[in-house]
């Protein structure tokens, strides 16, 4: 490979694993180059955990940057030679491989079965692979019992419990080729349609970047697992703009009377000390369907923020209201089953299952109305899908008026506001609404419109 052909790769990679959220700057790119001018070529791994070492900053990033890795320094380049491949044989082999444990024959394996089995399309120039259609037509999970009959006739006599953990190290084997297949058909996919486009389209983002809308339970997980050291880090942020905040405005005709004794000139500049008086939060939550993946993460950021506040109260709706601040703080032990408490346990539904986001307000500004005064910030959770039924704007202008602010986070995007039976743009001409569509966007507006 050229030095020009080297820089262009590794410029790739960076600018990839960046589009994926990654912040890279300029001397981890030039960490990166150094690293890969000590370590060669020889060593694929050993370079892949060298650019690691120098291009990021935490081992959650390492499901982005591994299948970017493979995209832009893979194992191998085009089809391999040798004569069409047959399925038994294939299997066969296969079956030897995983009995051996031998990851390197397995990847070759992976490469012959993407050639024979995963090509579709009529064209000879077609792009298309798919590591579905190899799968299918190889169908490894079923060499299981064969694999562990070979073993144990290497290996002698083993008890049950020791098959079961024998069938489980198998398992983990067959999965390692299926993800191997899977590089494969996206290696050859990315040599004709570019690593660029690929990269940018066929690898999953980090769980901060994904919908919360469409994320799934995994990624949910993983974000409730990311609370505590996101609450860290913003509450550093908050304390740092409250200290900043805390020495006050200047007070110009305090200051200007002062420069009298200076010929006129304000050596010594007055400031207008604020008296620090930390502000009261209350949250409401839309918990039914998709949104409630997003209220969830969001109930427990605020409640791990809840020493930046003088008081917290969060309510809970579906079509009826209910207080849930006492449940979430047990919940915070136990987040994975924070959504599933409050449904058990807040009534959160009258008749019938449907959000109505009319019936939840007003029910809010009539039993909980005391709950808003002028040192409070009001965070709506939802993405104001009525049902068709009455959005109640009276309820929410009320809300406004006794708040010192008021900010709906709609976690849809802004393009879907106001179609089918949203109530978006109604809502957000009485107060400020923001698309907050996933936990990186979540994370700077928590930062920007918190009150101090």
């Amino acid at each position: 490979m050229t030095a020009a052909g080297v820089t262009e790769r590794l410029t790739g990679l960076v600018g990839a694993l960046r589009a994926h959220g990654l912040r890279i700057g300029t001397g981890e790119t030039v960490d990166a180059a150094q690293a890969m001018e000590a370590l060669g070529f020889a060593d694929r791994e050993l370079l892949r955990e060298g650019l690691a070492a120098t291009l990021l900053h935490g081992t959650g990033q390492r499901p982005v940057f591994d299948p970017v890795f493979d995209l832009y320094f893979p194992r191998g380049v085009g089809a391999p030679q040798g004569e069409p491949t047959n399925r038994e044989d294939l299997r066969d082999r296969l079956a030897a491989a995983l009995a051996a444990n031998d990851r390197a024959l397995m990847g070759q394996l992976a490469a012959e079965a993407v050639d024979g089995f995963g090509g579709y399309g009529n064209s000879p120039t077609s792009d298309g692979w798919s590591s579905h259609q190899t799968l299918e037509w190889l169908r490894p999970q079923t060499l299981l019992a064969r694999v562990r009959t070979s073993i144990r006739a290497e290996g002698g006599g083993r008890s049950g419990f020791t098959d079961r953990l024998l069938d489980d190290e198998i398992r983990q084997r067959i999965e390692g080729f299926r993800r191997q297949v899977a590089l494969e058909a996206r290696r050859r996919v990315a040599e004709r349609r570019g690593r660029d486009e690929l990269a940018r389209r066929a690898i999953a983002p980090t769980a901060d970047r994904v919908d919360f809308l469409f994320a799934g339970r995994a990624q949910l997980a993983e974000l409730r697992r990311a609370v505590q050291p996101l609450a860290r880090k913003l509450a550093t942020r908050l304390a740092a703009r409250r200290r900043r905040a805390s020495r006050g405005t200047i007070d110009l005709r305090r200051t200007l009377r002062g420069s009298l004794s200076t010929g006129g000139v304000p050596m010594r500049p007055v400031l207008r000390r604020r008296r620090p008086v930390r502000p009261e939060l209350v949250l409401l939550c839309d918990v039914s369907g998709s949104v409630s993946g997003f209220s969830d993460f969001t109930m427990l950021l605020v409640q791990a923020l809840h020493d930046q506040f003088s008081k917290v109260r969060v309510f809970a709706f579906v079509n009826r209201l209910d207080e849930v601040t006492p449940l979430l703080v047990h919940g915070t032990a136990d987040p994975e089953g924070l959504g599933t408490r409050i449904r058990d346990e807040a009534t959160l539904t009258g008749w019938h299952g449907s959000s109505d986001y009319g019936v939840a307000l007003g029910e809010f500004a009539e039993r909980y109305g005391d709950a808003v005064g002028p040192r409070t910030t009001v965070f709506v959770l939802g993405d104001a899908r009525t049902n068709m039924s009455d959005p109640n704007l009276p309820a929410v202008r009320q809300i406004a008026q006794r708040a010192r602010r008021v900010y709906w986070l709609n976690p849809e995007q802004r393009s879907q506001w106001g179609t089918g039976d949203s109530a978006a743009p109604d809502y957000a001409e009485l107060v400020e609404m923001h698309e907050c569509r996933n936990a990186q966007q979540l994370s700077a507006l928590v930062g920007r419109l918190l009150p101090i």
